[in-house]
């Protein structure tokens, strides 16, 4: 099972892709970690990667393709990956594709997980941190009975500083101009799936695997 999840900041992503993981025993590529981890283990293209970020400029797509291939090539990988947070852009996508047609692992399907943009901001601008447990809470979408807890016992909801409406509406508008346009290129390979990502993570987990089994 080789996919690529596809969806705005919110839809769900991470959560789905770790109950993916667990389940099927792949592992989730995330750009974010896969970074991280080549710099510290000072991989080839970790080396490269860590001397742009030092210098404060983004790191180019070529590199992070090195990054993918190599990681992509261990052997936990063999059976399957879930990639998330990459490709973000059409021209991403192709040449992840010529990465995976060289590597002979292309890709089975793309997911998009679909959520109205109104439930997505209050998902976002509704998240709290609870300030004694580190418990994750949302003041529209979590019962007022896990908020009173945390409140009670003397413990603060706390927002993350990004999580305004402002920085939050922005990078949704960012996701419609780079992110969106993957959506038809998948779909024209005939390898796009959408699943409706609003519910419980266990209810969206559930069509994720229907659809996977599709």
């Amino acid at each position: 099972m080789r996919i690529v999840l596809l969806g705005a900041p919110g839809s769900g992503k991470g959560t789905q892709a770790k109950k993916l993981m667990a389940d099927k025993e792949i592992p989730q590529v995330s750009t974010g970690d896969m970074l991280r981890e080549a710099v510290a283990s000072g991989t080839r293209f970790g080396v490269k990667a860590k001397a742009v970020m030092d210098a404060g400029d983004l790191v180019p797509d070529e590199v992070v393709l090195g990054i993918i291939s190599e990681r992509l090539a261990k052997p936990d990988a063999e059976n399957g990956f879930i990639l998330d947070g990459f490709p973000r852009t059409t021209q991403q996508a192709v040449d992840l594709e010529e990465l995976l047609d060289e590597m002979e692992t292309p890709l089975d399907t793309a997911v998009l997980m679909d959520v109205d943009f109104d439930i997505l901001l209050k998902r976002l601008t509704g998240r709290r941190t609870c300030s004694l447990t580190g418990q994750l809470l949302n003041v529209y979408f979590s019962s007022q009975e896990e908020l009173d807890a945390c409140t009670s016992a003397g413990g603060e909801l706390i927002q993350r500083e990004d999580d305004n409406e402002e920085t939050i509406s922005n990078r949704l508008d960012v996701y419609r101009e780079n992110t969106e346009p993957l959506i038809d290129f998948y779909r024209k390979r005939g390898k796009l799936v959408t699943i409706n990502a609003e519910g419980t993570i266990d209810e969206v987990y559930e069509r994720l695997l229907e659809a996977l089994a599709a």
